[in-house]
C-alpha cells in the first residue's frame, strides 16, 4: 500500500526510492542495472555532445580532405588552368602552321625558300656550302 501526501491541488502517492543496501564496511551497495541507469541518467547529454562534436569533426574533415574535397577541388582548378594555357598556346601555334601551309600553297617565293632550307636545293650557277652545326644554335 502506499501512502499518500497532499501536493497542491491534489493528492498525489509518494513515491518510494529504493534505500541501497549497506555492506560490511558500511559502504552503500548499488546494483549494477541501476548503476548503469544512474550513469546513463547522467551522461547523456555530454555522450550526445561528445557524438555531435565528433561527427561535425568528421564531416569537416571530409569536406576538406575527401575524395571530391575542397583540396582536391583546388588541385583539379590548378591543373585546368594549366591544361587552359597549353590550349591556347597549341592554338596559336596551330594557327601559326595553318597560314604557313596556305603561304606555301599561294605564294612561289615561300615555296623556293623552304626547298633551299629543307631540301637544300640551289638554283642553277648556285653552291652550296654545308658547314658543321653549331654546338650553340638551337635546332629546328
Amino acid at each position: 500500500m502506499h501512502s499518500e501526501t497532499w501536493n497542491g491541488n491534489k493528492l498525489m502517492p509518494e513515491r518510494k526510492t529504493p534505500v541501497a543496501k549497506q555492506n560490511d564496511r558500511g559502504q552503500r551497495h548499488v546494483s549494477l542495472p541501476r548503476r548503469l541507469y544512474l550513469f546513463t541518467r547522467r551522461a547523456w547529454r555530454p555522450a550526445t555532445t561528445l557524438v555531435a562534436v565528433a561527427l561535425a569533426v568528421g564531416l569537416g574533415w571530409h569536406v576538406v580532405n575527401g575524395k571530391n574535397g575542397i583540396s582536391v577541388w583546388e588541385g583539379k582548378r590548378a591543373e585546368d588552368r594549366e591544361l587552359r594555357k597549353e590550349i591556347d598556346g597549341l592554338e596559336q601555334e596551330n594557327a601559326r602552321l595553318r597560314t604557313r601551309v596556305e603561304r606555301l600553297k599561294s605564294d612561289p617565293e615561300a615555296i623556293s625558300h623552304e626547298a633551299r632550307e629543307k631540301l637544300h636545293y640551289a638554283k642553277p650557277n648556285e653552291v652550296i656550302v654545308a658547314l658543321p652545326p653549331d654546338a650553340d644554335a638551337p635546332t629546328r
